[in-house]
């Protein structure tokens, strides 16, 4: 079964998939609890978070380790890490959060 949350980052300055960017998945309670912690694969996803009986209505934050990918890279980046905060509402639907990014910007929709 496919995980409820998904991501893919795309390097934009390269116009290719982010692979082997450390990505960890958190939950908000009365405080964030780590959910599950996974890597980019080759083609820049995570598709394997959660299974589809784990998820529950809440706010979420995915943290994107955007320094190690730099750094692997021999580059640097602006930003150190990256973390998307967002809503599930409906514990049925799919909630795909990709990450465009580059050395001095990033950006981010709700995906398909």
């Amino acid at each position: 079964m496919r995980s409820p949350i998904t991501t893919h980052i795309l390097d934009t300055s390269l116009g290719r998939p982010a692979a082997g960017v450390p990505v960890r998945l958190e939950r908000l309670d009365t405080e964030w609890s780590v959910l599950a912690e996974a890597e980019t694969d080759s083609d820049g996803r995570v598709t394997d978070l959660l299974r589809p009986d784990q998820l529950v209505a809440g706010t979420y934050r995915m943290f994107f380790d955007t320094d190690s990918y730099w750094e692997r890279r021999g580059e640097k980046g602006f930003y150190p890490f990256v973390e998307i905060v967002f809503s599930v509402d409906e514990v049925q639907e799919h909630y795909h959060v990709p990450l465009l990014l580059n050395p001095f910007g990033y950006s981010t929709y709700r995906g398909s």
